[in-house]
């Protein structure tokens, strides 16, 4: 790569190195599997469609295979909109997800690296793609823009890994023992599952997929001609209804004995009883939120959250991300983009934004009415929506997608709120309540009780569960597969777009004040002030710093390694990380919980350190600190999941986990990291490794911890270990007194 080539357009070093016509219409050579006129679900219409679920009590090897050729196809069929290398290589606008190279890759891998897990394949494809390939982005926020600057594959080296993929799978369902006739049903238990997982995989990013599509510029784009035809518009403004829904129980969850696949966080059982509560008819549509749009919505800051204010003013947004303007700013006309054009704005289509818009336009309604509060649905409210409509479906026979409405891609684009094929006879109140979009809900992503991980994607769920991703309901026009079912429990971060809209709540304002709503809050810990507090004690306090000896557990071992790049993950507060900076020229250091993240943020500014103690006569005095010979300018601050660090977080000299095993979901998410062609320690670097491993469910469900044996088991396959020590670290609780724990201490060299 040139040395005078930006930061900024490094992308397009990507271009030009694929050998395959990427020309549009694509020629019968893009399809790796079935092309789409041949393959189960092509209509005599000339488009091809989504099959069903398949019911894992009964599902035929052809079944299986039709589900696995349907799913694939659909993927490659999406992916042959995109004209020339540049619509793969070229990030999203907003820069936080990975290019679409990935995504057109990703599903492939799974489907090997958990064949691989249960058992059911031997060997690897390519180890060096499926470690590129593995893990996607689950930014932290919408100002955390990583470009992600890495040299992708050729398209036509991806397009030979998904031949190979396509081959494999094939295979397996070729030959699976599981899958003679009158075989047991297939569970969660079941070597099987990993296949069905990697189908339901490939669907969830058929929809991701057609998100960042959406986002693409249109220059780079073609309609694939067998893709299913956006839905009409009836072209009605309507004015929104509110209905009654009485007050009742549900019941969350869905039960193992449904024969379909499941993600881990359907399962389990919650009982809620649900105040009476009125919600609106129809999904908020086009139409009606342009009423907010042309009221100055988005300009009234008094509408927006303290983070939604953040993000408006970050990305200027002044209206919908897919709303174009269609004339001068001023006079609020606008056209909508779809996933391959623009049309003329359909106003009686849902509208599609993220959840601070949502929550801005609930709180505009109420500015209006004197009487009533306004809201999104929580899950339980949408759960009595189905029993107000008097939904039923047989899913104990595997029946789990409406056979009515907008859903598992039986049109390719939104459709009118008023004119619902569901609801076209009149006798069912509420419409698209499952299809058309997602609806935000007010609930945080949550377990539910009785919950337990699967041991082929034990992070699937659980880095999630952090009160930091808000639930959706009801799928989309191109949700499919258990995305579109009824027992779907799936989450986006508040600012980021998916195909989701939203269904308002009313309510009376004194039911708003007394009503407790099922909203669920963190399950991983994200730090609080009382801990912010004793961390800066402990860290900065002379008397109780433990990090001088870890400095000197190092230094030995320094000579022998470059000392430009060290990364530390499970920073804290910082103390450890300025450490470092004295020997290494950049340090990266991250951790997911934000008040220490801050914490160490302002430290490293200003050189100063402040915290309040219990003294021997029970008052609260503060120590106020100075810090000197700090090399602030050597370390870079930044929030970060250690269960999904950053694809370009790659090749440190120095790598150091500290206390970042135990406070994570998934402890071996971050040592998966540590091996490979994408392992964050460059060979012959160095792994500092702190733990006291003190496990505590709340934070790591039980089957996922690791004893200290285990870990340095796990680690001896890819490093030598240097030397390992036990070494006390002093917490300070008061004036006087001081609480030990040692924690295990030890320096690795990757092999």
């Amino acid at each position: 790569m040139s040395e005078s080539l930006s930061k900024t357009a490094f992308w397009r070093h990507n271009i030009g190195k694929s050998a395959i016509d990427l020309s549009v219409p694509r020629s019968s050579i893009w399809f790796t599997g079935l092309t789409p006129e041949s393959c189960p679900g092509f209509s005599s219409d000339g488009k091809l469609y989504s099959l069903v679920m398949p019911n894992l009590a009964t599902c035929t090897r052809q079944e299986a295979l039709d589900y696995f050729n349907n799913t694939w196809t659909l993927s490659e069929l999406l992916f042959s909109s995109l004209k020339g290398d540049e619509a793969f290589y070229r990030p999203p606008y907003h820069s936080l997800r990975h290019p679409l190279i990935f995504y057109y890759v990703h599903p492939a891998v799974l489907y090997v690296n958990k064949l691989r897990l249960a058992k059911l394949v031997e060997s690897p494809i390519d180890s060096k793609f499926e470690s590129l390939f593995e893990t996607g982005v689950d930014e932290m926020s919408w100002d955390d823009m990583s470009k992600n600057d890495i040299e992708w594959p050729a398209v036509d080296e991806a397009q030979q890994y998904r031949r190979k993929a396509y081959e494999l799978v094939a295979s397996v369902i070729a030959n699976a023992p599981g899958l003679e006739p009158g075989h047991p049903p297939i569970t969660s238990e079941s070597p099987l599952w990993a296949l069905f997982m990697g189908f339901e995989h490939e669907r969830i990013h058929l929809e991701t997929s057609s998100v960042l599509i959406r986002e693409l510029p249109l220059a780079l784009l073609a309609r694939p001609e067998k893709f299913p035809a956006n839905s009409p518009s009836c072209g009605v403004k309507s004015e929104q209804e509110f209905l009654t829904v009485p007050a009742g129980a549900v019941c969350i969850g869905k039960s193992p004995t449904v024969p379909t696949f499941g993600w881990d966080n359907e399962y389990g059982e919650r009982l809620v009883n649900v105040p009476a509560f009125e919600a609106g008819r129809s999904l908020i549509s086009n139409f009606q939120f342009w009423q907010f749009v042309d009221q100055g919505g988005y300009q009234n800051d008094k509408y927006w959250s303290v983070t939604g204010l953040r993000w408006k003013q970050f990305r200027n947004v002044k209206w919908p991300t897919f709303w174009v303007p269609d004339g001068p700013q001023g006079l609020n006309q606008f056209r909508l983009r779809t996933l391959f054009e623009v049309i003329d704005m359909p106003w009686d289509w849902p509208v599609v934004i993220n959840y601070h818009e949502a929550e801005a336009f609930c709180v505009w309604l109420q500015a209006s009415d004197n009487h009533h509060a306004f809201r999104p649905l929580t899950e339980a409210e949408h759960q009595r929506l189905a029993i107000a409509n008097q939904f039923k479906l047989d899913v104990e026979n595997g029946e789990v997608i409406s056979p009515h409405g907008n859903i598992n891609l039986r049109a390719g684009s939104e459709s009118s709120v008023i004119e619902d094929a569901a609801t076209a006879s009149g006798d069912i109140p509420f419409r698209d309540l499952f299809g058309n979009v997602w609806q935000w809900l007010g609930d945080h992503f949550n377990p539910l009780p009785g919950f337990k991980i699967n041991r082929l994607y034990d992070d699937f769920s659980t880095p999630c569960f952090d009160g930091e991703h808000q639930m959706i309901a009801g799928g989309s026009f191109i949700s499919t597969g258990d995305e579109a079912s009824v027992h779907a429990r799936f989450h986006f971060r508040p600012h980021f777009f998916q195909h989701a809209g939203l269904r308002v709540v009313r309510t009376s304002l004194a039911a708003r004040e007394n009503q407790s709503l099922d909203i669920f809050g963190a399950v991983v810990h994200l730090g609080n002030e009382a801990e912010v507090n004793g961390e800066i004690a402990s860290s900065y306090g002379q008397e109780t710093n433990s990090f001088e000896d870890l400095d000197a557990l190092l230094a030995k071992y320094l000579p022998e390694i470059q000392v430009e790049r060290a990364l530390q993950v499970g920073c804290s507060v910082g103390a450890f990380a300025h450490v470092l900076a004295r020997h290494f020229e950049n340090v990266v250091a991250v951790d997911l919980r934000l008040p220490l993240i801050s914490a160490a943020q302002e430290i490293s500014l200003t050189k100063r350190y402040q915290f309040s103690q219990l003294g021997s006569n029970l008052e609260q005095f503060t120590v106020n600190g100075v810090i000197e010979n700090l090399r602030a300018d050597r370390v870079q601050f930044r929030r970060c999941d250690p269960c999904s660090l950053p694809a370009d977080y790659l090749n440190f000299d120095l790598v150091a986990l500290t206390d970042a095993l135990t406070l994570v979901p998934s402890p071996l998410s971050i040592l998966s990291r540590l091996k490979g062609d994408r392992s964050i320690v460059k060979f012959g670097g160095l792994l500092l490794l702190v733990s006291d491993f003190n496990w505590q469910k709340h934070i790591t469900p039980k089957e996922l911890w690791l004893g200290e044996k285990e870990v340095c088991d796990i680690l001896s396959q890819d490093f030598e270990l240097l030397q390992l020590v036990n070494l006390p670290f002093i917490n300070r609780e008061s004036e006087r007194v001081f609480r030990q724990v040692t924690k295990h201490c030890s320096v690795w060299r990757r092999l």
